[in-house]
């Protein structure tokens, strides 16, 4: 397998930009440090609930998390996650609630982050994902795998403990790849799922099996998804994607054989598009492209070599 990284330098995969944001994982398990930290007058926190924040517009356009020091925080002791603390020392909290609190200016609004990853600077999307991962696990794996007994968050967040049995949960991560498929013309080949609306076109995409190496992930899926063989495996980039709890592995694929059998139970339709035959498709309207959050928007946008149309993602 062969890498191709330097093709993101210029800009960003959402999501994966440095944050500035240390997470400073030795501090979870330091109860006094934790206290400390909270109790200063330069901490900020944020409430996430249901994979939502508030955002809100400054006065000079852009947007931001909806931030408040500790002691304006909602009251909440257990659920209350370290995301770690910036250069200058200021330590950032998330505060997962079963709502987001209302706002006195009205002018805050709730927002996922499909919508946020795309307006919030490096550092806010990175402490919103970064929240976001956190509160679904904790939502998703109350009880103990091993004995079924209801566990007790640990770690200031990143940890659940079993009281019965003594076992330590981890937030969970699932590795998924998705690929840019090419063939020996440098088309490209996009698959419309069973579920989407028609027009709606992207990249190919599956999780990685147990006992599988990622490239032979790659090759699986698109083999399965779409009856199409492929050969060289080039990584490009990785992206969070906390829909639920996925971690996108990005690759351009490059195909062996070009006759398309798609699945028809994940893929309804899979096509093989020149860049000519693609940017006619967007101009149309025939094709819808990939939000322009996703880690699939960038890798077709490498091939396409120009940024795609804008999509809203709401």
């Amino acid at each position: 397998m062969t890498t191709r990284t330097d093709h993101t330098a210029d800009r960003p995969i959402s999501l994966t930009a440095p944050s500035g944001i240390d997470r400073a994982a030795h501090h979870r398990l330091d109860e006094a440090w934790l206290a400390a930290a909270w109790s200063h007058p330069t901490t900020r926190c944020f409430v996430v609930s249901g994979g939502q924040v508030l955002i809100d517009e400054t006065p000079d356009g852009r947007t931001e998390l909806v931030m408040t020091p500790s002691f304006e925080a909602p009251l909440t002791e257990a659920h209350r996650y370290f995301l770690g603390e910036d250069e200058d020392g200021v330590s950032y909290f998330a505060l997962q609630k079963d709502s987001l609190p209302g706002r006195i200016d009205q002018s805050a609004r709730p927002a996922g982050l499909r919508e946020a990853g795309l307006l919030l600077s490096p550092r806010d999307a990175g402490l919103m994902v970064h929240a976001v991962g956190l509160e679904n696990w904790q939502r998703t794996h109350r009880f103990c795998s091993r004995c079924g007994e209801r566990t007790v968050i640990a770690a200031a967040g990143h940890i659940r403990r079993c009281p019965a049995c003594g076992a330590e949960h981890y937030p969970r991560t699932d590795p998924a790849v998705i690929m840019a498929v090419t063939d020996g013309q440098d088309r490209i080949l996009l698959g419309r799922q069973v579920h989407w609306p028609e027009g709606r076109f992207s990249t190919l995409a599956g999780f990685v099996e147990p006992g599988e190496s990622i490239e032979q992930s790659v090759r699986r899926e698109v083999f399965e998804e779409a009856g199409i063989t492929v050969g060289e495996v080039e990584y490009v980039a990785s992206q969070p994607w906390p829909f639920p709890s996925s971690l996108m592995l990005g690759f351009f694929a490059h195909a062996t054989s070009t006759e398309i059998d798609a699945d028809g139970e994940e893929i309804e339709e899979a096509r093989w598009f020149s860049r000519d035959e693609l940017g006619a498709a967007f101009e149309s309207g025939e094709v819808l492209p990939p939000y322009g959050i996703s880690i699939a928007a960038r890798l077709i946008e490498m091939w396409y070599g120009k940024p795609l149309p804008t999509r809203s993602a709401f």
